[in-house]
């Protein structure tokens, strides 16, 4: 049975920083991508940032050079180090694997409970 357990979201100011985990089972970790999704209130889910298992990584252009992806696959985690916070980065953050590294989507249908985080002052 497949598990995405995300943590490390939070209340935070603009300009601040966070780092998201998400601890994965019931699969083979190392042989898939992984992937950052975010869906904020009243808008559809979108790919934030991933990574292959070989550490190449991709990102939404609203986040790079403030955003990176990183993967432990001892530990079967991958992880989400978010710098320079703005508001519109307010969403509920959730990981998944992929199907593919050509755009194909997100390869599990049952997501894990996200973590929520909001950039506020």
């Amino acid at each position: 049975q497949v598990q995405l357990v995300e943590s490390g979201g939070g209340l935070v100011q603009p300009g601040g920083s966070l780092r998201l985990s998400c601890a994965a089972s019931g699969f083979t970790f190392a042989n898939y991508p992984m992937s950052w999704y975010r869906q904020a209130p009243g808008k559809e889910r979108e790919l934030v940032a991933a990574i292959t298992s070989t550490d190449s990584t991709r990102y939404a252009d609203s986040v790079k050079g403030r955003f990176t992806i990183s993967r432990d696959n001892a530990k079967n985690t991958v992880y989400l180090q978010m710098n320079s916070l703005k508001p519109e980065d307010t969403a509920v953050y959730y990981c998944n694997a992929e199907q593919d590294w050509y755009g194909s989507g997100w390869l599990f249908d049952s997501w894990g409970q996200g973590t929520q985080v909001t950039v506020s002052s």
